[in-house]
């Protein structure tokens, strides 16, 4: 019996969402059109409505998709650090490289898919129209709960200062994630964007020394 072809084998639905996620990282949410998701997707416009709904819908969908899952890894995360810190509670370092690894630490960027839904999230992160919104919705509850862990390790903090601190290192991240090749090209090639496991090795204590630095007191 003959095998399918590959994308055969995946369901339509999944199929216009794969399409819709590299779209959007590649040309934003004003840039595409179903008719180029359905095209792309190699369905019919009808379906990726009766699915979607709207392009509206579709975006959301795709943030969503991902979401779930990066939030259930992180959160599992902190609270394995949490639970192996003792009464005293986690570090700084732990804090922070729970907060990171389950995005750059798994040598997820090895998959195109995931490589895409980040360069997606960073441009939202980066909106005026749809940072505060979009990220709101889908991620500060779990940002929050890192939030406060790091609160409770940094208890002198002022909170200028340890909002700033995020703020950072929520930037960094975006950049990260974005990988726009401008790293490349100001080592002259000795770093590559792409090399996420390579910026969570760096990040940890760098963004760690920071909140120290800024939020310690002495």
């Amino acid at each position: 019996m003959t095998k399918a072809p590959e994308k055969n084998r995946i369901r339509r639905k999944d199929r216009i969402l794969n399409a819709a996620e590299a779209l959007f990282a590649k040309h934003g949410f004003e840039g595409v059109s179903m008719r180029m998701v359905a095209d792309s997707a190699e369905v019919d416009l009808a379906l990726a409505s009766y699915h979607f709904g709207s392009k509206r819908g579709l975006f959301d969908a795709v943030l969503l998709r991902r979401a779930e899952v990066l939030n259930d890894l992180r959160l599992a995360a902190l609270e394995k650090c949490q639970a192996e810190a003792g009464g005293n509670g986690p570090s700084v370092e732990a804090i922070i490289d729970a907060f990171l690894h389950p995005l750059l630490g798994e040598g997820l960027q090895a998959d195109e898919g995931w490589l895409h839904y980040f360069e997606l999230i960073a441009q939202v992160n980066s909106s005026y129209e749809w940072g505060g919104q979009l990220m709101t919705k889908y991620f500060d509850p779990l940002v929050r709960k890192f939030m406060e862990a790091l609160k409770a390790a940094l208890p002198d903090a002022e909170p200028q200062d340890f909002y700033w601190c995020y703020h950072f290192l929520s930037g960094a991240l975006t950049l990260t994630m974005a990988h726009t090749g401008r790293i490349d090209q100001l080592s002259d090639g000795a770093v590559k964007s792409e090399d996420m496991v390579g910026a969570y090795e760096r990040m940890v204590p760098f963004m760690a020394a920071g909140f120290k630095k800024m939020c310690e007191k002495g």
